[in-house]
């Protein structure tokens, strides 16, 4: 059984440790420091990111997204065709991106995301996955001038992330991750996101996984089981009704489990998260089930975040005596 993260990791930490990525973007910003330097303490927080969830027991790690913007800036900016416009809400969050401007063909024209990757494998104690997010969502939170539809720009993106992940696997890549959070909130989208996902993973040989948060899949579910995703990731947070769908329809792929709260600071315990994995793993072969947060963790303070990743670690171990 693996424990693991979803995707983005605090970059802040906690008073009185100082806030040292967000006063150097500042002071890039100002022209204060170089880019070399702003990057030196990208690495530096990194490294921290993958020290801290080592330390907090997870099997494998992401690199906490630090040099992430947002969910959508970071990769859409590479793009072609595409420019940035102004702050906008991330879904119901506190968090803010930047929203995507389409002027034109979106199209890979080289790595955004392999020299980030890269770096973490090399400074990891534990496996390092790369995460990406998926074209729905890109597509879904742009604003498009010029496809005219969520389809055709979904799979201009798809097509774009499918070159990133070939890069990312040509770089040692073992596992991608896509998160795609916007589909469950417009399902009835999902016959077209099935024909993007069979675009997304064409040619990888890679593991792939799909990570469906911030609701249910009620609706969309068994169908999302036949999706060409070695791994369905699921949110049992935002997304109780989830539970009910699976004893409703045996799970036939690996399964991950977000069982632990990713944007609320109250503490789980122990004894409840190892039941929650015990009932909902049921049935299912320890190594095919993966236990997370239910969501990126940038919601949340380091510390609490890190104490979070410790007790989910715990009960995975907990869980895994008993159903092993």
């Amino acid at each position: 059984m693996i424990a693991t993260a979803v995707g983005s990791y605090p970059k802040i930490p906690n008073r009185p440790r100082p806030a040292r990525l967000r006063n150097a973007i500042n002071r890039f910003d100002r022209g204060q420091v170089t880019e070399q330097e702003l990057r030196q303490i990208e690495d530096e927080v990194t490294i921290e990111a993958l020290q801290e969830q080592a330390e907090a027991g997870l099997d494998l790690v992401t690199d906490g997204q630090i040099r992430w913007e947002d969910e959508q800036t970071y990769l859409a900016r590479k793009l072609t065709g595409v420019s940035l416009n102004g702050l906008l809400r991330w879904f119901d969050s506190n968090m803010y991106y930047r929203q995507p401007v389409i002027e034109g063909p979106v199209a890979w024209r080289e790595p955004v995301t392999v020299r980030a990757y890269t770096f973490a494998a090399e400074h990891s104690a534990k496996p390092v996955k790369a995460v990406l997010t998926g074209p729905y969502t890109l597509a879904r939170l742009s604003l498009d001038q010029h496809y005219g539809s969520v389809d055709a720009l979904a799979t201009a993106y798809a097509e774009a992330l499918n070159a990133e992940a070939k890069a990312l696997q040509q770089a040692g890549a073992t596992l991608i991750q896509f998160n795609e959070p916007a589909i469950v909130k417009h399902k009835d989208d999902f016959p077209q996101f099935a024909g993007l996902c069979r675009r997304l993973v064409e040619g990888l040989t890679a593991e792939t996984a799909l990570y469906l948060y911030f609701g249910d899949v009620d609706g969309i579910y068994p169908q999302v089981l036949e999706l060409p995703f070695a791994l369905i990731g699921l949110d049992f947070i935002e997304g109780a009704p989830n539970e009910a769908l699976l004893h409703r329809t045996p799970f036939t792929k690996k399964l991950g489990l977000g069982i632990v709260d990713a944007r609320n600071t109250r503490m789980e315990s122990v004894e409840h998260m190892a039941e929650r994995i015990r009932t909902l793993a049921a049935g299912l072969p320890p190594d095919q089930v993966h236990v997370s947060p239910s969501a990126g963790l940038e919601f949340l303070p380091r510390e609490v975040a890190q104490e979070k990743l410790r007790r989910m670690a715990q009960a995975v171990r907990q869980a895994e005596a008993v159903l092993v």
